[in-house]
């Protein structure tokens, strides 16, 4: 059984900087990856559970202030008035 190393598309080398040559596979568990173009290699374990979101201000429940009071706007048109 021969092992699909495929390249990943807009990815860049941080060794070489140079893009579209990394290859990456996946055997035995772990995910590699290398360049073609340097020495670059880099083997990594397959989590299994997926990472968790960093907690920012947009993924965050917001707080209910109880000081706050809603009120409703009119406008008001001066030509009729």
């Amino acid at each position: 059984m021969s092992l699909k190393k495929r390249f990943i598309a807009g990815v860049v080398c941080p060794r070489c900087a140079e893009m579209d040559r990394i290859r990456a596979w996946e055997q035995n568990g772990v995910r590699y990856r290398e360049c073609v173009n340097c020495d670059f290699f880099e083997q990594l374990p397959i989590e299994s559970a997926p990472p968790k979101e960093l907690e920012t201000r947009v993924n965050r429940p917001q707080e209910a202030s109880p000081s706050e009071e809603i009120s409703t706007v009119k406008i008001i048109d001066p030509k009729l008035h």
